[in-house]
């Protein structure tokens, strides 16, 4: 295996490493003041200025849209592997640096997946815009209701009526969709009820601002408000045209899971950044810090926390690279035992990380001082997001016991 980057990988990385130091990590206080100042005036969930400022810079810079693999996007021509290091170095500032860049969840996965099974007008009307920056986007697969980690069992109903289909449901953790600027989602439904489990369900594009869509609240994550919103929706009688069918009826699980192998791969490698900056922060406390008679770094205690903390991201940033260059070398179904790896793996050393980068920093760690807290919801949110780490557990354990004797 070789996860060296390509002479271009390594030409964007230098680019992007000058873009965090000189734009992007002096605009996160700006960026918490401005999101201070558009709360105070009822506006929690538009964008501060400095975002699209940002976004300017970087498309100025050649720094835009680096997710899309070569053989879809040649104008960077960038394997899994070649855009994991990047995703590690965004996700040091996951509030600003992957939206700067255009590499955002989920318009990340939905730009994939308009890429892969959109018609050309769908592309022509939600790609383009997406690919430029003009509009946000959401998924809905999630729902209150029903225990949406098995995806067969998504109760929404999307009925064929005519040229149209009719949407009814609910749902919710409809990431971004509270943001201003979002103007569709990708909603997952049953269009077969009595169809074999996984070809039940289908994708439709459903504009936001569709009669019968109702944005019912955002909820917060850990006390937590996102700008982008995670927001429970109902869907009420939402009649859309049969064109906004994504692929075919039924493909909806299939189509699911090509969207989330390397969307996964682009996850955890920022998580592994967050745990990089988290560790960092940690030596810095634990050098300048005194307790004791001297800095906390002269303890054997936060020595041991410090080395735990960098054994730890090592493993799981070789797992993650492995996983891409599999993907690569293979194709994601070759790589799902690891996909479903990585998925707990680096979050769980991420948080843990995290965690004692926060013990380190005493009080402040747990205020908003440090980027510490926010980064600890953040991951532990991710250990549920894309599926809880109970079934990519069990992803793991059928694909290492199929094919033995008894199984």
């Amino acid at each position: 295996m070789d996860f060296g980057l390509s002479a271009r990988a390594q030409e964007y990385l230098g680019r992007l490493q000058d873009f965090m130091d000189s734009g992007v990590y002096p605009a996160e206080p700006v960026h918490a003041a401005q999101r201070r100042e558009l709360r105070a005036a009822g506006r929690e969930h538009h964008v501060p200025p400095v975002v699209e400022e940002l976004k300017a810079a970087a498309r100025g810079r050649g720094l835009w849209n680096l997710f899309l693999p070569g053989s879809e996007d040649p104008a960077h021509g960038l394997s899994v592997t070649d855009y994991a290091p990047l995703a590690e170095v965004m996700g040091r500032s996951p509030d600003l640096a992957p939206e700067a860049l255009n590499c955002a969840a989920p318009d990340t996965g939905n730009m994939e997946l308009l890429h892969l099974f959109g018609t050309p007008e769908q592309k022509e009307r939600w790609l383009v815009p997406l690919l430029n920056g003009e509009i946000r986007s959401a998924f809905a697969m999630t729902e209150p209701d029903v225990a949406s980690s098995d995806a067969t069992n998504i109760a929404t109903r999307v009925e064929r009526d005519g040229d149209h289909y009719v949407v009814n449901g609910r749902k919710w953790w409809v990431s971004g969709a509270a943001d201003p600027r979002c103007a569709f989602m990708i909603v997952m439904g049953r269009t077969d009820p009595g169809g074999e489990p996984h070809r039940r369900q289908s994708m439709v594009l459903v504009p936001l601002d569709a009669p019968g869509v109702e944005i019912v609240r955002s909820l917060p994550v850990f006390g937590y408000q996102d700008q982008h919103g995670h927001c429970e929706i109902t869907l009420t009688d939402v009649r859309v045209p049969a064109a906004n069918l994504v692929g075919q009826e039924g493909a909806g699980f299939a189509i699911a899971q090509a969207r989330l192998g390397p969307g996964r791969v682009h996850h955890c490698m920022r998580a592994i950044g967050m745990a990089e900056r988290a560790l960092e922060l940690m030596c810095d406390r634990a050098l300048t810090r005194e307790a004791f008679g001297g800095p906390l770094a002269r303890q054997g205690v936060v020595r041991a926390q410090i080395a735990e903390s960098r054994m730890a991201i090592e493993q799981a940033r070789l797992l993650v690279l492995k996983t891409a260059w599999l993907i690569d070398e293979r194709g994601a179904r070759a790589a799902r035992s690891e996909v479903a790896a990585i998925k707990v793996i680096a979050p769980r050393v991420a948080l843990e990380v995290v965690d004692r980068a926060i013990q380190v920093h005493g009080g402040a760690g747990v205020s908003d001082d440090t980027p510490l807290a926010a980064m600890w919801a953040a991951l532990r949110t991710l250990r549920l997001a894309d599926g809880p780490d109970e079934v990519h557990v069990r992803s793991v354990a059928r694909a290492e016991l199929s094919g033995r004797p008894g199984t």
